[in-house]
Order: C-alpha cells, then structure tokens, then sequence
C-alpha cells in the first residue's frame, strides 16, 4: 500500500496486487535451495529488474512498449521522466535480496511473506474504506496489516512448529511493519524497504530479549 494509490483505478491495484502476490514463489523456492544459490538467483532477479528501469527511463522504445503493456497498473512516479525512478517490482526484489541476505531464514521468510501478503491486504481494504486517516494510510488499511501479518506468523509457526517466543516477536514486529508502513510516506521511504526492516528489527530485538531471559533462540528454527 503505496501513498499513490489513488492515481490508478481499483480494478488495477487488484491486478497489480494479483502480481505482487507471485511473489510468495520467492520464499517457498528459496528454501528448497542452499542460501547462497538463492542469493544469487535474487541478485540476477534484481539486476535485470533493474536493468529494465534503466532503459525505461532511457530509451524511449522500451518506456513505450512498457506502458503499453502495463500503463494501467503503473503508478504515477513509475511513469515520469523528470528523474529515475524504480518500480514496485524492483523495490521487491531489492527487498528479497536485503532480507534472505541480512537476517537468519526464519525471520527472512517472515518479513518477506508480511511484505507481500499483508502489504496487498492493506492496499485493498485501505482503499475499500479510506476514512479515518492513521499517518499517511487508512485505519482500516493499517489493520489489515497487522491482522493478515499475525495469519502469516500463525502460519509459519504451525508449520514449523515453531517456538512462542517467535509468535511474540513476529506479533510485535507485524505491529511496527503496519505502523512504519502506514508512516513511509512522511518518511521519504519505499514501504518495500521498511515493511520488513522494521519487523526484522523488532524480532532480532525480541528475540535477544527472550535469549537473556533464559529462553532458547529461534534464529535456526528454519535451517
């Protein structure tokens, strides 16, 4: 859930999110590789993404075909040629490479899926009931958020059988994903960055405090 939502119609945020929702393919493939092929399948990810922007920008050919194509589920900033931009495909993968490289694979996976599932949550219901304005976002849509982000850590830790300190801190860090997310405007940042840089931050932190308290981490929960 962007602060440009407004500038496309809601049937093309559904099919934007349909596409934003692929990307769930990218933690399940991840675990049924080693890390570093992972990285390095993310990183070529990136780079072509990357890549395309550039020439989006650039060449005028590619920006045409591109709008062509996808002009409907393009926000506004994606479109302009006053200064180079990066689209929410790219931000995506720049935020995969960040999380299954900087954090323990458990919490990658976690912050990753909150990205794309409770991100199109929010962009959905935050736009089906815009009133009552929380920071930049909807109530409605901010809690959406946090609720769909407590599903996925529910999820995870069923599947994994997973310890109660990881459901106590991806709780908290669903908590400070919604609010930073809802906040990214006035931020002057991508809410693919700090969605899941703020629920990492978080989990690392609740998990050292649960660490000092006697319990056993849950870093290596998911190997």
């Amino acid at each position: 859930m962007t602060g440009e939502t407004r500038q496309i119609s809601y049937r093309s945020e559904l099919t934007r999110k349909t596409i934003h929702l692929t990307s769930l393919l990218i933690p399940i493939l991840y675990l049924r590789v080693p890390h570093s092929t992972g990285i390095q399948i993310l990183l070529t990810m990136a780079g072509i993404s990357l890549f395309i922007d550039v020439l989006r920008h650039y060449h005028t050919g590619t920006r045409a075909i591109l709008e062509r194509y996808l002009g409907a589920i393009l926000r506004t900033h994606e479109k302009t040629t006053t200064r180079f931009t990066l689209t929410g495909a790219t931000w995506v993968l720049l935020a995969a490479v960040l999380s299954f490289s900087l954090f323990p694979t458990v919490v990658a996976v976690t912050i990753f899926t909150v990205l794309i599932v409770s991100d199109s949550f929010a962009a959905l219901i935050g736009r089906r009931f815009p009133r009552k304005p929380f920071f930049d976002k909807s109530v409605a849509g901010t809690a959406a958020f946090i609720v769909s982000a407590w599903c996925v850590v529910t999820v995870y830790a069923l599947v994994y059988s997973l310890p109660f300190t990881y459901y106590g801190a991806g709780a908290l860090g669903a908590i400070a994903a919604g609010i930073a997310e809802s906040a990214s405007v006035r931020l002057k940042a991508d809410d693919n960055i700090v969605i899941p840089l703020s629920m990492a931050i978080v989990m690392l932190v609740v998990n050292e405090l649960c660490v000092l308290l006697g319990y056993a981490s849950f870093y290596h929960s998911i190997p």
